[in-house]
C-alpha cells in the first residue's frame, strides 16, 4: 500500500520534467496518470472474483510482482507511448493490491479485531502521499524522473518475499462463475468514455470518433444495466442501488472525486510552469496539503455526528468547490505563509470530503452486499480521479487556445481552470442535498476505505 500510495503521489510533480525528457508538452502529459487510475478502475471489479477462484496470497504476491514489472518498465521507458503502456502495466497490478490486501486482513482477524487490525494496515496510506510530492521532487532535481520508479523494486521484492511467507492464501468453497459478459460490458463503458473525454484534451481525435466512443461508452453502460437485471449474479447487483445512502453517495463520490482528482495534477502543474518553482520547491509545498489531511481527520467523526450526512455533504461540497476556485487568486506576488494556509485548508477541506463520502456511502451495506459494494465504490473511486485529471487537461488545452498565450503554460489560463473545476465541484452538492437528513453515527466500517 505504501509502494502504492507514494507511486500514485510521486508521479504528478514529476510530470514537467518527464515531459522535457520525453520531447513532449507539459500538458499532454495526462495519459501518464489517466492510463493508471482508468486500468485501475477496469480492473478492480475482477479482483474479488480472482481472490476467491486463485487464492490471496497467489493474487497479491502477483499483484505486487506486476507492480514492480510495470515500474522497471516504466523506468526504462523512451516515448511517451512506452511510458502510457508502462504504466498500464502498473495499474493491472495496483488494481488488485488494495483490494484484495484489504481481503486478507477482512478475513484473517475476528469483526472484534477488525477495525484495529485495518487502521494499522492503513498507517502506509496516510506516510505515502505525505512524503511522495516531496521525494519525487528531490528526485528529480539530483537524480532524473526514472528514479521516481525504480524506488518501487526492492519494496516490491521484500513484499513479494513477505506475502509469501506470511500471507495465507484464502480460497473461496465455491466461487462461481465470473461474470464475464457484465465485466466486459462495464470495461467498453469506462474505456470509451474515458478516451472519449481525452480526446477533447488535444490527442487530435477528430470529433466524429469522439461522439462515436461517448455514443459507445453510454449503450455499453445501458446494456450492462440491462444485463445485470436478468442475469442471477452479476458483478454488481442493481439491489445496491436500492439503498439510497449508497446511490446517493456513490453518485456524489464520482461528481466530487473529479475536482479532487485533478488538483493532484492541475497544483504541482501551476507551480512549476506558472509561477517558476523547482520541483522539490513544488514537491515541499504539497506537504501543507497532506499533513492538514491527517489532522482533519480526527474532527470529521465528531461534526458528522453532530449535524448529519446531508447538511455535512452540502456545505463542505460548496466550500470544497469555492476552495478549489480560490487557487485562480494564486499570483507571483503572493506571500509565502498565505499560500502555505492557501494548501493546508484544502487539504483539511478535502480530507474531511472523503471522510464524510466514504462513511455516507458504505453505512448501509448489509455484510452479505460489502464485497460487491466495497469493490464497485473502489471503481467509482478511480474513475473520479481518472476522469478529474482528463477534464483538467481539458480545460487547460481549451482556456489556452482561448487566451491564445502560445504555449497554454501562462497563469489566465490555469486560474481558468481553477474557476470551472471549483464550479463542476459545488454543483456536485446537489446530489448529496437528495440524502435523507438526520444524525446517525459514523459507522466503523467506513474507516477500511477512508485513505483515498
Amino acid at each position: 500500500m505504501f509502494m502504492q500510495l507514494l507511486d500514485s503521489t510521486i508521479v504528478n510533480t514529476a510530470l514537467p520534467a518527464m515531459a522535457r525528457s520525453l520531447g513532449e508538452q507539459p500538458l499532454r502529459m495526462q495519459a501518464v496518470v489517466v492510463s493508471y487510475a482508468l486500468t485501475m478502475a477496469v480492473v478492480i471489479p475482477a479482483t474479488g472474483w480472482l481472490a476467491d477462484r486463485f487464492g490471496t496470497q497467489r493474487i497479491f504476491s502477483l499483484a505486487i510482482a506486476l507492480f514492480t514489472a510495470g515500474s522497471i518498465a516504466c523506468a526504462a521507458s523512451a516515448t511517451l507511448n512506452q511510458l502510457i503502456a508502462a504504466r498500464v502495466l502498473q495499474g493491472v497490478g495496483g488494481a488488485m493490491l488494495m483490494p484484495v490486501g484489504r481481503l486478507v486482513v477482512l478475513r484473517a482477524f475476528p469483526k472484534e479485531q477488525f477495525l484495529e487490525a485495518i487502521s494499522f494496515v492503513a498507517i502506509p496510506a496516510l506516510v505515502g502521499p505525505l512524503i511522495g510530492p516531496t521525494l519525487g521532487g528531490w528526485l528529480v532535481e539530483v537524480a532524473s524522473w526514472h528514479w521516481i520508479f525504480l524506488i518501487n523494486v526492492p519494496v516490491g521484492l521484500i513484499g513479494i518475499m513477505a506475502s509469501q511467507r506470511y500471507i495465507p492464501n484464502f480460497l473461496a468453497a465455491k466461487p462461481g462463475r465470473f461474470d464475464l459478459a457484465g465485466y466486459l460490458l462495464l470495461a467498453v463503458a469506462m474505456v470509451a468514455t474515458s478516451l472519449a473525454l481525452d480526446g477533447l484534451s488535444g490527442l487530435g481525435w477528430a470529433h466524429t470518433l469522439l461522439v462515436l466512443l461517448m455514443v459507445l461508452g453510454l449503450a455499453a453502460l445501458a446494456a450492462y444495466w440491462l444485463h445485470a437485471l436478468r442475469s442471477p449474479a452479476p458483478i454488481f447487483s442493481p439491489a445496491l442501488f436500492t439503498m439510497q445512502s449508497y446511490r446517493v453517495g456513490l453518485l456524489g463520490n464520482l461528481f466530487a472525486r473529479i475536482g479532487s482528482g485533478a488538483m493532484p495534477y492541475l497544483l504541482p502543474l501551476l507551480l512549476q510552469l506558472a509561477l517558476g518553482y523547482s520541483p522539490a520547491q513544488a514537491g515541499m509545498l504539497m506537504l501543507p496539503v497532506a499533513i492538514a489531511g491527517m489532522l482533519s481527520k480526527r474532527a470529521a467523526t465528531g461534526i458528522i455526528t453532530q449535524w448529519g450526512y446531508q447538511p455535512v455533504l452540502v456545505s463542505n461540497t460548496l466550500l470544497l468547490g469555492a476552495m478549489i476556485a480560490s487557487f485562480a487568486l494564486m499570483g507571483p506576488d503572493q506571500p509565502l505563509w498565505a499560500r502555505i494556509v492557501q494548501l493546508a485548508l484544502f487539504g483539511a477541506i478535502n480530507s474531511f470530503q472523503f471522510t464524510a463520502m466514504n462513511a455516507v456511502t458504505l453505512k448501509d451495506l448489509a455484510p452479505q452486499q460489502a464485497a460487491s459494494g466495497n469493490s464497485l465504490f473502489s471503481m467509482v473511486q478511480m474513475l473520479g480521479m481518472s476522469l478529474g485529471v482528463t477534464c483538467a487537461a481539458a480545460l487547460l488545452v481549451a482556456f489556452s487556445n482561448w487566451f491564445s498565450d502560445g504555449g497554454g503554460h501562462g497563469l489566465p489560463v490555469f486560474r481558468a481552470a481553477f474557476v470551472a473545476i471549483g464550479v463542476m465541484t459545488m454543483g456536485s452538492a446537489a446530489i448529496f442535498w437528495q440524502l435523507e437528513q438526520g444524525r446517525h453515527a459514523v459507522p466503523t466500517r467506513s474507516h477500511a476505505v477512508d485513505d483515498v
